[in-house]
Formats: structure tokens, C-alpha cells, sequence
């Protein structure tokens, strides 16, 4: 399954859940307020910008953003919202397109650098990130936690979410660090909608490292958008890392 076979028409009309799920404002607002703090009075850049779950709220905090996306049909989706003008977008893979100027802030949300399925892809994504940063600039991560300990001895899935009308399975394959997330919806009825994506999964001590690969510093780490303190036991986590100055 490549990327832009599964971010087609289809998956790009679904995508937006207004008021619930990822663009509940629960989930949501703290993200805007966090990265609108974090640009500092300049320029951010998104990787995989999608539909604009965060860039246009970003934006309309004016904070000025740019996108980078792979999926012509999110960047249709987009271009209901918000024009080229108030939002520009480079159509391109988030690990090698550039966009044109630098910015105080990049970033990546909701898991999307594990779309990249190899390391050399997530590493080159660091780098490119790097590239587009001013000196003391930010890079943001919002990345889960691989949830290993969840798996019986001797099986490969794990059901992540069980509710009415919808089950969430994931399936490893530790060797090469890969999950792919199947999510079934159905009704009443005997069909069941299937929806997969796969990932590559990085521990945050990887992500650390790719980071100094690139010439960037951990700065924090906190388990949520709002500050909570990252443990053990947290499940995601939100990483920000900065270009040192010269």
C-alpha cells in the first residue's frame, strides 16, 4: 500500500469529522495553542498538512503556514477551506519536497512521520525539516507510543478500541518495527467497512537520535499538547526539538 493510494478521493472525503474525534475541540485546540506559542511571531510549516485540521485554526491565529502534502485529494479538501494565498501548499512527499523560505516552525501531527516506513524516510524527514528552520527554530512531533506490552507472548494484534459500530485492530511486524491500523465500521447489518494504513513505529530514544542526526536538540517532551508529564506510562507524547543557533 503506497501512501497516495490511501489518502485517495475516498479517504479524503472521510477524513473530516467535524466537532468529534481529531477535530473535537478538545483534542484540537491545545494542539493550535501550543504550536501558536511555539512559532514565536513567525512562520510555521506543516508536513502533511491533509485537509487542515490544524493549519487553518494555526492560521487564523495569524500565524502564517505553509503545507507540504503527498495527497492531491487532501489538498482539494484544503482548498475548500482556505486558498493558495491565505494557505500555501507544495504538493510533495514531506521527506524531500521543500518549500520556499524558513520558518521558526515545523511540524508533524497526529502520528504522521510513521506513514514513512522505513528509517532512512523518517531520518530524511529530520533533515528536511532541519532545512527549513531558522536558527532556533522548532521541530514538533506528535507521535504514540508503541503499545508492545499490550501483545500477548506469540501473537501480532492488539485491539486498540472496541465501541459500538467500530473496532480498532492493530497488527506488528517487530522485526521490521511496521503495525498496520485496521479500522472496521459497520452497522446493523452484516458488511463492515475496512480502512487500513501502515506505519513504521519509533520509540522516542530512536526519534532522539534521528533528531541529533539532523543538528536538532531535544527540548521538552510532555504525554499531551497541554504540558501533562511524560512517564512510563504514557501512551503518546508531543517532542519538540530545536535548531541550535550558530
Amino acid at each position: 500500500m503506497r501512501q497516495d493510494e490511501i489518502w485517495d478521493a475516498d479517504a479524503a472525503v472521510r477524513y473530516d469529522t467535524p466537532g468529534s474525534g481529531m477535530f473535537a475541540p478538545e483534542v484540537l485546540e491545545p494542539a493550535v495553542d501550543r504550536l501558536a506559542e511555539l512559532a514565536a511571531g513567525g512562520a510555521a510549516l506543516e508536513f502533511a498538512i491533509g485537509t487542515g485540521r490544524v493549519a487553518v485554526p494555526l492560521a487564523a491565529r495569524r500565524v502564517p503556514v505553509t503545507g507540504i502534502e503527498l495527497s492531491r485529494p487532501m489538498i482539494d479538501r484544503l482548498r475548500e477551506k482556505a486558498g493558495e494565498a491565505a494557505i500555501p501548499v507544495v504538493a510533495g512527499d514531506m521527506a524531500t519536497a521543500v518549500a520556499p523560505g524558513e520558518y521558526t516552525l515545523v511540524y508533524l501531527v497526529y502520528n504522521t512521520i510513521s506513514n514513512l516506513l522505513t528509517q532512512a524516510e523518517q531520518v530524511a524527514c529530520f533533515r528536511n525539516a532541519a532545512r527549513h528552520l531558522t536558527p532556533g527554530g522548532r521541530f514538533v512531533i506528535e507521535l504514540w507510543v508503541p503499545e508492545l506490552r499490550r501483545l500477548p507472548p506469540g501473537q501480532q494484534a492488539s485491539v486498540f478500541t472496541c465501541e459500538p459500530g467500530y473496532i480498532g485492530l492493530d497488527t506488528y511486524d517487530t522485526l521490521r518495527q511496521h503495525v498496520v491500523s485496521h479500522h472496521f465500521r459497520f452497522d446493523d447489518g452484516r458488511q463492515a467497512q475496512l480502512f487500513r494504513s501502515p506505519h513504521r513505529y519509533i520509540w522516542p530514544s530512536e526519534l532522539d537520535l534521528m533528531a541529533q542526526l539532523a543538528g536538532l536538540e531535544l527540548e521538552a517532551r510532555h504525554a499531551d499538547w497541554s504540558g501533562t508529564e511524560f512517564t512510563a506510562e504514557s501512551t503518546s507524547h508531543v517532542s519538540v526539538y530545536r535548531k541550535p543557533h550558530l
